[in-house]
């Protein structure tokens, strides 16, 4: 059982207020001040400082919430896992970021589930650092995300191979040539997701071994929704830079044109990561198992 002083601090990090804290837990305001106060004797440290009527966790409080955080999640883990043991369910909670979240994963996992008719799998959609960050505190027990540096404290699986590519509205100049030089992207006006999403910053790293900046691009909108970017792009309102996979079914209908980009390949892996620990990593052949099955069938419609 989780001690009440966890679950105030985790809240009080959450809102920020000693007054909605108490609310939300059905406490009085001196109830919450005094489970802070013990834990910070317990632990011998200040949990919190106000700034500019801002209540903000301290260095020491950073690090007593993260593993709070963990504890909390290692505890409701344990309870849904003996919850599930009596009904012979196995469940895993899945992370993936946005430009994998397409149809061909979510096929797979239910291609996984239907074969394996007592598992269920809960996915969360989110950026790359949260993803991990869920990874850490056993908020998620595996994840599939799109980036080319794997994290050396997860085990990394390759499962596909993508790229980034430049798209642009069937209406658009750019759309009947048969490549653009980097430097004409310049004065475009750019619909991008925003700095923490990995697609964005796998961009600016191309951009950086080419010996140029983001800052010298016209980014007019930014927004982590990749629906609404190929909207905008589709009314000819801007141009962008996404993954292949994530606009394969748009460039196939001809609803939005993909236009090389010269001399400036932009390649970005797919990978399964898991933490160490992870007692069912066998999984993960099958997973790619249909991954794969999955993509060939889709190749050979497309031909």
């Amino acid at each position: 059982m989780i001690d009440s002083k966890i679950r105030t601090l985790i809240t009080l990090a959450n809102i920020g207020s000693y007054t909605k804290t108490a609310k939300v837990l059905s406490l009085t305001q001196p109830a919450v001040s005094h489970h802070i106060r013990q834990l910070e004797q317990e632990y011998g440290v200040k949990i919190f400082r106000r700034a500019k009527n801002k209540l903000i966790p301290t260095p020491e409080g950073e690090i007593l919430i993260k593993y709070a955080r963990r504890i909390v999640a290692l505890s409701d883990s344990a309870r849904q896992a003996l919850e599930d043991c009596q009904h012979s369910i196995h469940r895993f909670n899945v992370g993936i970021t946005p430009t994998v979240g397409q149809n061909l994963v979510s096929q797979v996992f239910v291609a996984y589930c239907r074969e394996h008719p007592g598992v269920h799998i809960n996915i969360l959609t989110d950026t790359i650092k949260k993803i991990y960050k869920k990874l850490q505190n056993y908020e998620l027990d595996w994840a599939i995300v799109d980036v080319s540096a794997p994290n050396p404290d997860y085990v990394t699986l390759l499962l596909d191979m993508d790229y980034l590519c430049l798209v642009v509205s069937p209406q658009h100049p750019f759309a009947d040539r048969a490549s653009v030089p980097l430097a004409e992207l310049k004065a475009q006006r750019f619909i991008l997701r925003p700095p923490s999403a990995g697609t964005r910053s796998l961009f600016e790293n191309h951009l950086m071994s080419h010996n140029e900046t983001i800052r010298d691009f016209n980014i007019v909108i930014e927004i982590d929704n990749i629906t609404t970017i190929k909207e905008l792009v589709a009314s000819n309102l801007g141009v962008t830079i996404m993954a292949h996979s994530a606009v394969a079914e748009e460039e196939s209908s001809g609803r939005l044109k993909v236009v090389p980009v010269e001399n400036f390949n932009m390649p970005r892996q797919i990978n399964l990561v898991y933490r160490p620990e992870f007692n069912h990593a066998e999984i993960f052949e099958e997973i790619r198992g249909i991954y794969n099955r999955g993509r060939s069938r889709k190749s050979a419609e497309e031909t």
